[in-house]
């Protein structure tokens, strides 16, 4: 057995999920999740606990402690026992005082449309691309019960991209919660095994513009248009990412144009 194919051991799911398992090892780590389910359940909820933290404490981590709380402006000069003693004091009260700090920070703080539905997506591929025999609850022989079904949930007419000039044929879809209620998933799958999916929940932000995400080996596109939030996900391959990106954007904002006319 080659280190390639030996079993891909806990400490290096652990460095996967952080970014820094070793090249020769990357692939091994990828074809073991795709064999083993348990493995890659635990690996996405990691990573979705990872990110969790970071849309909700990064703008609090980057900011300086205040003045008020740093050590050398409550430390005296005097090294007197009495002074030690106070200092002592002094510095309990400072990480005290700077971890209600950072949690009255953390509270204020609210992730933006773009972390929460970006974040929740990449979950959903994470834990659903990886399954072999129930990737989707509908498949995509029911084409358009799948439509008016989800649809109906969402409260928002979806029209389901045709990806054939891709090389990529509709798998099917599910109901996921989302971060405003219901959300609509949808799969896509290459010749070569690749899958691709779409997420779209509805959403208020007024933010339209097509921004970009990587996250450790797999990547996603979002955008908002009338109302509904989308993000395509897939390998982190951006031009390959971006054109699947594009060809969806293209057909729903055409389907939506149409309606909103009718």
């Amino acid at each position: 057995m080659t280190d390639r194919d030996s079993p891909v051991t806990a400490d290096e799911l652990h460095a996967y999920v952080d970014g820094e398992l070793p090249a020769d090892r990357q692939q091994a780590a990828t074809r073991w999740l795709a064999t083993h389910p348990e493995d890659a359940a635990l690996v996405a909820a990691w990573r979705a606990q990872g990110e969790a933290i970071r849309a909700r404490y990064a703008a609090i981590a980057a900011e300086p402690v205040p003045r008020r709380l740093r050590p050398e402006n409550t430390i005296q000069r005097n090294r007197s026992f009495a002074a030690i003693a106070a200092a002592a004091v002094v510095a309990a009260f400072f990480f005290g005082g700077a971890a209600g700090w950072m949690a009255h920070g953390a509270a204020a703080e609210q992730p933006s449309g773009f972390d929460r539905f970006t974040s929740e997506a990449l979950q959903a591929y994470k834990v659903y691309v990886v399954e072999v025999r129930h990737p989707v609850e509908v498949s995509a022989d029911e084409r358009a019960h799948l439509g008016q079904w989800l649809s109906k949930r969402i409260g928002r007419p979806l029209s389901i991209p045709n990806l054939d000039r891709l090389g990529l044929r509709l798998v099917g879809g599910r109901l996921l919660p989302g971060p405003t209620g219901a959300a609509a998933f949808y799969m896509y799958e290459g010749s070569s095994g690749e899958r691709f999916t779409m997420y779209c929940a509805p959403s208020a932000s007024p933010e339209t513009a097509l921004r970009f995400r990587n996250d450790a080996g797999i990547a996603a596109f979002y955008w908002v248009d009338k109302e509904v939030a989308f993000v395509v996900s897939g390998p982190a391959e951006r031009e390959r990412l971006k054109a699947v990106a594009e060809a969806i954007y293209e057909q729903v904002d055409k389907s939506m144009t149409e309606r909103a006319k009718s």
